[in-house]
């Protein structure tokens, strides 16, 4: 991936490498999943306190007017804490709706009353839709994710939602992972169409990302 003025150019990578990197992936969610099952609830809802504390402590989530962020499922790092004290300090907060497509449109969230099941086990607003756009929107971005690199590439759930959404967000907006302290690793396998993050939170703090 290049940048040339303002705009992103991908090269071309042979379908072998390809393949091997999809390989990679998938043998690197098979073990952090693993790794996430054997957390207890407590581990979980620790962590979810401690990930708030730190994002809420941020210049950028502090000055921030609308915060896109999502509705963490099983043993995600929980952002439930998070979006509470997000509203009760007055922040619009966005959180995606999965088309069947698997692109991220987005809804006001005002709580956890007012969400319902949806696709892939997921919890979503009932809210209108905003439109594919509505994420360029937003001052914070906070993503899901498996594991982050060094460099920002993040390895997702496989569906590449977050990776076409991360395409519609400005340069220079603070773009967040969410994940435990052993998730931040050297290397994530990277296709030419993973977006990077420009940061992760953790039950140890936030790490701000240096790009290559």
């Amino acid at each position: 991936m290049r940048v040339v003025g303002s705009v992103v150019r991908v090269d071309p990578i042979p379908r072998g490498n390809l393949d091997a990197t999809a390989a990679r992936k998938t043998a690197m969610r098979d073990r952090l999943v693993t790794a996430r099952n054997r957390r207890s609830l407590w581990d979980v809802a620790q962590s979810a306190r401690s990930i708030a504390d730190h994002l809420l402590g941020t210049a950028e989530v502090r000055r921030a007017a609308t915060v896109a962020a999502y509705v963490s499922v099983s043993n995600e790092p929980g952002t439930g804490p998070l979006l509470e004290q997000l509203l009760d300090l007055g922040r619009r907060v966005i959180v995606p709706v999965v088309l069947p497509d698997l692109d991220l449109d987005w809804a006001v969230y005002d709580g956890p009353t007012g969400l319902v099941r949806a696709r892939r086990g997921l919890l979503e607003p009932e809210g209108p839709r905003l439109g594919l756009d509505a994420v360029a929107t937003a001052d914070v971005v906070l993503t899901p994710g498996q594991a982050v690199d060094r460099t920002g590439m993040r390895l997702g759930q496989g569906g590449g939602c977050y990776d076409r959404a991360l395409g519609r967000v400005p340069v220079g907006t603070f773009t967040c992972t969410l994940l435990y302290d052993d998730e931040l690793v050297d290397e994530v396998p990277a296709g030419p169409h993973d977006r990077p993050v420009t940061a992760v939170v953790t039950p140890s703090g936030v790490t701000r990302l240096r790009r290559v």
